[in-house]
């Protein structure tokens, strides 16, 4: 089931990845504007607090639509690589959580005092998506762009042709009994 779900044993191609990834990002402007909007209609943008926003069901579901949305293009991406996303994607995410952990234990590790990665980490995230953006697709047996293996079967009559053929040489034989 995760597979129709999360898109794992579906493909999506260079261009096409790279058009949903612009039209995911600009509905997610739309959507970060609307909730905005929405939050700096009934208050002051001075008493408006970040924890609180992240208690808000509107933010939550932008942040779990979006999350879905990105892993689904991704794992299609990296299916049409030819690379096994169930296996990809959890090692992307157990190296990003490493990142983030020896990044909060040696801070001079860090990039920043904002940000919570390494070098490392920004290097194999800029890896992964250069590859992800220009990483030519997987030929293989299961390839949609491979060519239809032969048919080895022979063409049989149709029930109807048979029956159309003894009924014009005119046997006695019935057909609907």
């Amino acid at each position: 089931m995760l597979g129709f779900v999360f898109g794992l044993n579906a493909r999506l191609g260079r261009l096409h990845f790279f058009l949903a990834s612009v039209a995911l990002a600009i509905v997610m402007t739309a959507i970060c504007f609307a909730i905005a909007m929405a939050v700096l209609r009934n208050t002051s943008p001075s008493a408006i607090r970040p924890e609180d926003l992240t208690r808000s069901w509107a933010i939550i579901a932008a942040i779990v639509f979006f999350g879905v949305a990105t892993l689904t293009l991704q794992s299609m991406r990296i299916r049409d690589i030819g690379w096994d996303p169930v296996c990809v994607v959890p090692a992307w995410f157990a190296l990003m959580i490493v990142d983030h952990v020896v990044a909060g234990r040696f801070p001079a590790w860090a990039i920043g005092r904002e940000h919570q990665a390494t070098a490392v980490g920004a290097l194999v995230n800029l890896v992964l998506m250069l590859a992800l953006m220009f990483w030519p697709t997987g030929h293989s047996e299961s390839s949609y762009g491979a060519p239809l293996p032969p048919r080895t079967r022979e063409v049989t009559p149709s029930l109807s042709n048979e029956r159309l053929a003894r009924v014009s040489q005119g046997s006695s034989r019935s057909t609907w009994g």
